[in-house]
């Protein structure tokens, strides 16, 4: 337990430390928050779909989220051309241990993006029905950020290019995220476009996130919450087992 919360305590000591990582990951979430939120809200509110803020809030959590947590997975390719890696590996610990440590800080990184983007929306009129919600909300927070996080680990662990890495997460991310209805509701789609929301384990993410905050549910949160503690055990599993095998 010591090592993987000394790895931990690094990956939070990084993240507070680079002032500019910090800004530069809210500068989408916002945009999308202010143009998005403020020019299609009233196109929203004319289908009778509500409030287009508190329909999209949900969505942009998730997004600064899975970007977060994918390419927190760039660590690792750091630290492997810097040596960091390297030595950690030789170090008397189990693997398992440094990919949980370092699983687990970077889930957590992300999930203090996530709760800044949510203290930025209530600035701009987003309101969550309850105390209870915004703590349920945290939890799934890093429930999804320990899945794409392990994610990301999985990805960085086969490849030794950081290009090459962003290259992959891009091609893969983009997906999740527009096919996850983190901006459209899912109700009402083509069959074709409906079986692939169906699959993005993200959907699972926002639609539980929409429900504590008190949204509409789309799969139920029972559904939501069963395939995501489902997939996240399974990706941190096979993570685990790909990192034990990388060779420096």
């Amino acid at each position: 337990m010591r090592t993987i919360y000394i790895l931990w305590l690094r990956q939070i000591k990084r993240y507070l430390r680079s002032k500019s990582r910090v800004f530069g990951s809210l500068a989408q979430p916002l945009l999308f928050l202010v143009a998005l939120g403020y020019g299609l809200g009233p196109v929203f509110q004319k289908a009778g779909e509500g409030n287009y803020v508190q329909f999209l809030v949900p969505g942009v959590i998730g997004m600064a989220i899975i970007f977060s947590s994918v390419f927190s997975g760039i660590e690792i390719i750091w630290d492997k051309q810097f040596g960091f890696l390297k030595e950690t590996l030789v170090a008397p610990v189990s693997r398992v241990e440094i990919m949980l440590g370092r699983t687990a800080g970077g889930a957590t990184t992300s999930t203090m993006q996530g709760i800044i983007v949510f203290l930025i929306a209530t600035l701009i009129g987003f309101r969550a029905p309850s105390a209870l919600s915004v703590g349920l909300a945290v939890i799934l927070m890093f429930l999804i950020a320990l899945l794409f996080t392990a994610l990301g680990t999985i990805i960085a662990s086969q490849l030794d290019d950081m290009q090459g890495f962003q290259f992959v997460v891009n091609f893969l991310v983009m997906p999740l995220f527009f096919l996850s209805g983190a901006l459209f509701p899912l109700s009402g789609l083509p069959s074709a476009l409906a079986a692939l929301t169906r699959i993005d384990p993200l959907s699972y993410g926002i639609d539980a996130f929409r429900t504590a905050l008190g949204g509409a549910p789309v799969f139920g949160l029972g559904l939501d919450l069963s395939v995501l503690i489902v997939l996240t055990a399974a990706l941190v599993a096979i993570g685990s087992w790909l990192f034990s095998k990388i060779q420096i």
